[in-house]
């Protein structure tokens, strides 16, 4: 398809790119490509694709049921995964907009980083590195799901956009400086959200939180993520690296501490962790005795990647409630239902 001169749509969007973007940005047209080759859209760069493909895909679509940290909170406004995606979402691409990067680039690595994440939070995720022989890792599975599990040969995503959902934790190096805007902005979303959320449980009051941090970053949730955008933005304006200042890092870096104290490792906040643990624990156990149990689809992929990784695969795209219903098919009598 071509515009009112001619040019094709996704031509002149490739020439905008190279007329905006900073030095240091990455131009759609110059992607490293795709694992299978294949014809470009008429109408869109490739990283605008690849954002569109992973937002259609079923594994993004279950996020919206899978826990972010709070297991079965009482209350409507409580954090999911996917609200944490898009508020991840929306940071990252406020950042690469004010730096000049490629938006469409950021926005797919952020919408894609999380889609391998288990039902019930991180403690699903543990579970399985514990309880697997090549352990799991969130990002490392968010990869073979668009890779290897959504359709016949997966998403078939840019190597920039897989780049930077593998490596999005902080232990990550994304090579573009969209995957670094992405990794750090994700511990921005989930520090302040998990804050809020914290709050709103009665877990943790405002007078808690580490006095010099708030001094620094501010005394409210978006007074708090104002600071540390803008503090990325200022600090990453002439480098090509995207990092927060010495201060600001400080400070966000007790805050995340005093978290981890307070609200990750909380026995009021996890209280339902042991049993969430235990019913992925048991589905595990029961699909690895009775693979003959599993869905259709998963059965053909024993011979290819073998029943420990399918086992795996199915286990982690459950949802919280999917994981639920499962359990309670498999190991509750059915005479006890409506008790």
């Amino acid at each position: 398809m071509r515009d009112e001169d001619g040019v094709m749509i996704r031509e002149r969007l490739e020439e905008m790119e190279k007329g905006f973007l900073s030095p240091f940005g990455c131009l759609s047209s110059q992607t490293r490509g795709r694992r299978y080759p294949q014809e470009k859209c008429e109408i869109r760069t490739e990283f605008q694709r690849d954002r569109d493909r992973i937002l259609h895909c079923k594994s993004f679509r279950r996020l919206k049921h899978k826990t972010q940290v709070f297991i079965a909170p009482e209350g409507d406004h409580y954090r999911t995964r996917l609200t944490h995606t898009l508020e991840v979402a929306q940071i990252a691409r406020t950042i690469s907009r004010a730096l000049r990067l490629n938006e469409d680039l950021t926005e797919a690595i952020a919408l894609g980083h999380d889609l391998g994440h288990t039902p019930f939070g991180h403690i699903g995720e543990r579970l399985l590195d514990s309880i697997t022989s090549c352990g799991f890792k969130h990002s490392t599975h968010s990869l073979r799901v668009v890779d290897i599990l959504e359709g016949k040969k997966g998403l078939n995503l840019t190597w920039e956009v897989r780049d930077g959902i593998a490596n999005h934790t902080m232990s990550g190096t994304p090579t573009t400086l969209e995957g670094q805007v992405v990794r750090i902005s994700d511990r921005i979303a989930y520090i302040n959200h998990d804050i809020d959320d914290a709050l709103r449980a009665g877990i943790i009051t405002e007078d808690d939180l580490p006095r010099e941090s708030v001094e620094i970053l501010g005394n409210t949730h978006g007074q708090r993520i104002n600071s540390m955008v803008m503090d990325v933005i200022k600090n990453s304006m002439d480098l090509p690296k995207v990092e927060m200042s010495r201060e600001i890092s400080s400070a966000t870096e007790k805050l995340r501490s005093f978290m981890f104290e307070r609200v990750y490792m909380d026995g009021i906040a996890k209280r339902e962790e042991r049993k969430a643990g235990f019913i992925l624990e048991k589905l595990f156990s029961h699909f690895m005795k009775y693979p003959e149990n599993l869905p259709e689809e998963y059965r053909f992929n024993i011979d290819v990647y073998g029943l420990e990784q399918v086992v795996c695969d199915y286990v982690a795209g459950m949802t919280d409630r999917y994981a639920l219903r499962m359990f309670d098919k498999i190991f509750v009598p059915s005479s006890w239902h409506g008790l």
